[in-house]
Order: structure tokens, then sequence, then C-alpha cells
């Protein structure tokens, strides 16, 4: 090969991989705007309609709702996706929190925690998640695993797993 085809050929794998560099900043920004923008539905749900009780009433206006959204912007506004975007406003109260949550995690890793009901659980789950930089398919392998069960009985108590999820933090 000679001088000036080995250089193109740098040139090349150094472009494209540029390119790839960028289309997956892009991938990650866009998922993480369109996660925030989940939670801050559900948050504005919650708080504007359903004012963190108001079942039967909030039920009949959440579907509503979800009619109305489904016919501007598709299917992925349906009711139980308005249901699960106020879970995830319930789950992780904060803007700080969620912001930081959705520039480490995908919308279908988030998804895999909004129904766990333990904090500490959860916290184990995504701290793990986020460590060990699991697909989407290994994390729910992992979930439907009982991982943080098996971690805990098999030997590390409830406190051990809070202090090795710190330690991950750091």
């Amino acid at each position: 090969m000679s001088e000036i085809s080995k250089h193109n050929a740098q040139l090349i794998d150094e472009i494209r991989e540029l390119i790839n560099q960028s289309r997956q900043q892009v991938a990650v920004s866009v998922n993480s705007a369109m996660s925030l923008l989940y939670w801050r539905i559900g948050k504005r749900i919650n708080e504007e309609i359903l004012e963190n009780k108001r079942a039967e009433y909030g039920k009949e206006i959440v579907a509503k709702l979800s009619l109305r959204l489904e016919m501007e912007y598709g299917k992925g506004y349906s009711k139980r996706q308005l249901h699960l975007f106020i879970r995830f406003a319930e789950v992780f109260p904060s803007v700080e929190i969620v912001h930081t949550l959705c520039t480490q995690l995908s919308w279908s890793q988030i998804r895999q925690v909004i129904p766990i009901e333990s904090e500490l659980k959860r916290q184990f789950y995504v701290e793990m998640c986020k460590h060990e930089k699991w697909s989407v398919r290994t994390f729910q392998e992992r979930i439907n695993s009982m991982l943080y069960e098996r971690t805990a009985i098999s030997k590390k108590p409830e406190k051990t797993i809070e202090n090795e999820l710190a330690g991950l933090k750091n």
C-alpha cells in the first residue's frame, strides 16, 4: 500500500470515528431530553390534574388526555404510558436526580426500575447498570434473576449494600 493510500485509509478511519462519536452523542442527548420530558409530563399531571390524590376523577382526565395526545403525537402517549410517566415522577421526585439519571441511563433502562418498590433495591440496580454499563437486555436479565436479592441473601446485608452503592457513586 502506498503512503498516500495509508494516509487516506487512516483519514477515512478517523472521520468514521468522528461521525460515530457524534451520532452516539446525539442519541444520548435525544434520549436524555425525551426521558426528562416524560418525567415533566408525569410531574405536571400528578400536580395539576391528580393533585397527588384524586383517583377516580384523575383516571378519567388521564384517559381523555391520552386520547388527545395520541391523536396528535402517536401511541407513545397512551394511557398506559402516561401512568408510567406519573409513576416516574413519583419514584424520582427531584428534577436534579432525574436530570442526572437521564444522562446516564436510557429511557428503556429507566422504565425497568420504575416498578421496583424498594428505594434501596432501585438504587442498587441503577448504580450497577451505570457502573457495569449494562445493555437494556442485560439490565432486565439482572433484575429478573433477582441479583439484588441474591446479593443481599448470600453475603451482603442491607448496610453493606448501602456502603457499596456509596462507593460506586464516587
